[in-house]
């Protein structure tokens, strides 16, 4: 990774919307963010969010060296409304870009709030279904176990996980589907019900290092919903 190196991050993936910018330079790393909750109005806070982000820190666009965004799941539209904002400032600056899952974004969060080594994240899907991932913290970074989904709660428990104990629960899933609280009742529901950009910066980072950034015509959502997975599970054979 270059000695200077200025990230954006974007997401609006759920009823929150969020921007956060890693100014870094050499060891020193700063870290300047928004955070609100903002449920349809999303179109008309990002940008000016952006704006006032970028002015904290003392950075304009072309500043920048990194776009990244919440790639989802979430909300359709929501998750629209972000790549679409990033796609946009990344190509006027011809800059590559990263997407995050909003599911690792709150795992990573209770990591580095509540230092918890496991977590189960479930976002309400609607249409009575979650997006439930598991993550396991290897190094610094929690790391997805298995799969990230779209399920129905009844469908989740029939897959009789094994809880792992002292776990952390986050996202609006369980709210949603308090029976899911029930099954995973080894775990701690932590205070983290949506994601924010500013715990996207590891994985943006980790994901540079790797060589995974992509120019902006090759950023992509993640829905989940148009995935095939999962379908064989007792009765949708």
């Amino acid at each position: 990774m270059s000695q200077k190196l200025n990230i954006l991050c974007v997401d609006t993936s759920t009823e929150a919307c969020s921007v956060a910018i890693l100014k870094q330079d050499g060891s020193e790393k700063v870290i300047f963010d928004s955070f609100m909750f903002a449920p349809r109005e999303h179109t008309t806070k990002i940008l000016p969010t952006v704006e006032s982000v970028l002015a904290e820190a003392n950075l304009s666009v072309n500043d920048l060296d990194i776009v990244a965004y919440g790639r989802g799941p979430g909300s359709f539209t929501g998750v629209r409304i972000g790549i679409s904002i990033a796609q946009g400032l990344a190509f006027g600056i011809e800059k590559p870009m990263v997407g995050v899952s909003t599911l690792q974004a709150m795992a990573q969060q209770a990591y580095k709030t509540n230092d918890v080594s496991n977590v189960y994240a479930a976002i309400d899907a609607r249409m009575g279904e979650v997006y439930f991932g598991h993550y396991q913290l290897i190094g610094d970074l929690m790391t997805l176990v298995a799969e990230e989904v779209v399920i129905k709660p009844e469908d989740l428990l029939a897959l009789e996980l094994t809880v792992v104990e002292n776990s952390g629960l986050v996202g609006s899933g369980w709210q949603a589907y308090p029976v899911l609280l029930d099954y995973f009742n080894m775990g701690k529901l932590l205070d983290i019900e949506f994601p924010s950009s500013k715990y996207m910066l590891d994985q943006v980072c980790h994901d540079v290092q790797k060589g995974l950034a992509v120019e902006p015509e090759l950023a992509v959502p993640v829905y989940l919903r148009d995935k095939v997975t999962w379908k064989k599970l007792p009765g949708r054979e």
